[in-house]
């Protein structure tokens, strides 16, 4: 039936009126938390970048670069990999990218016939994993939204832990690098072991530095420091990856916004045909019943046989 029809066209296209309210509130929210994000990548970034001249002006200044976090190994038996995923979903392709990536550093290990340890950050990345039964060494929920440093500190920790006392030879960091708010990339990244700052002592900069004094040894202000910069760099990641999420979801809540739209115009024309349809038909209907009525009295009016030849 017409009517039944337009009902079901009506209840659908208010449904996906709430649903573009939903779209919509969201891409704002999103729209705002990315700004945010911004702020505070920037902000962690001269932080980052101080402590890493500190660590070239102590190599420069003749340091001993043998730290275990700086001891490089050519043939790594084990792996591990640490993955910076979201906690939420409706983020496009976001959580997608930076997984593929860690399956194919999984696969590059295993082709070189070494182990690997996993350390998950976010629950997709989590679920991802555990549902194909991959053994996670350890994983972390609740902090991809806005991380702090102290966040930052406990993966930190986890990881340092991971890469002095145990097997672990190489720590891949795989995140979502933030270019812009149009523009994040998957990135994998060689966390541990650090790279030695021998090369900065050729400059002439680290030549001048190279005289200062350090307390209580370049040795020992190098081995505080290098925990620092391993958090530094995982908070800078941590960082990026938040706002490359909410670039993400504003994006792809804005893609689901048009989609809702235009499904709301084509389920109004598709309603206005079947209404026009209804109408068409309906007055078809008493067009032919008022035809049907003019007929039934022209035969009502005509004399009839028996009466004709009684006339006669």
């Amino acid at each position: 039936m017409p009517g039944a029809e337009e009902r079901v066209l009506r209840r659908r296209i208010g449904s996906v009126q709430n649903t573009k309210k939903i779209t919509r509130a969201m891409e704002l929210i999103a729209a705002t938390r990315v700004v945010k994000a911004q702020q505070r990548a920037r902000a962690a970034k001269p932080y980052a970048q101080k402590i890493t001249q500190v660590i070239e002006d102590l190599s420069a200044a003749g340091a001993s670069v043998k730290h275990p976090l700086l001891e490089q190994v050519e043939n790594p038996t084990e792996v591990a990999i640490v993955l910076i995923t979201s906690d939420r979903g409706l983020c496009g392709a976001y959580n997608a990218g930076v997984i593929k990536a860690a399956e194919r550093e999984l696969d590059a290990a295993r082709n070189e016939g070494a182990g690997y340890k996993l350390v998950l950050v976010g629950s997709k990345g989590r679920d991802y994993f555990n549902f194909r039964n991959f053994d996670i060494h350890a994983d972390f929920e609740g902090i991809s939204d806005t991380p702090t440093y102290e966040d930052a500190r406990k993966v930190a920790e986890v990881v340092t832990d991971l890469f002095e006392n145990t097997p672990v030879d190489r720590v891949q960091l795989i995140y979502t690098e933030f270019i812009s708010v149009g523009s994040q990339k998957p990135t994998v990244r060689r966390f541990l072991p650090l790279q030695s700052m021998q090369s900065v002592g050729e400059s002439g900069d680290a030549k001048a530095v190279a005289d200062v004094e350090f307390e209580p040894s370049p040795e020992g202000v190098l081995s505080s420091l290098l925990p620092r910069y391993v958090e530094a760099r995982l908070f800078s990641a941590l960082l990026e990856s938040a706002a490359s999420e909410h670039a993400n979801r504003q994006r792809a809540m804005k893609a689901a916004t048009d989609n809702a739209e235009e499904l709301i115009i084509k389920l109004t024309r598709k309603m206005n045909q079947v209404r026009q349809d209804a109408i068409t038909t309906e007055i078809m209907e008493i067009i032919g019943g008022a035809e049907a009525m003019a007929a039934g009295a022209d035969d009502d009016n005509d004399p009839t046989q028996a009466e004709l030849e009684r006339i006669a």
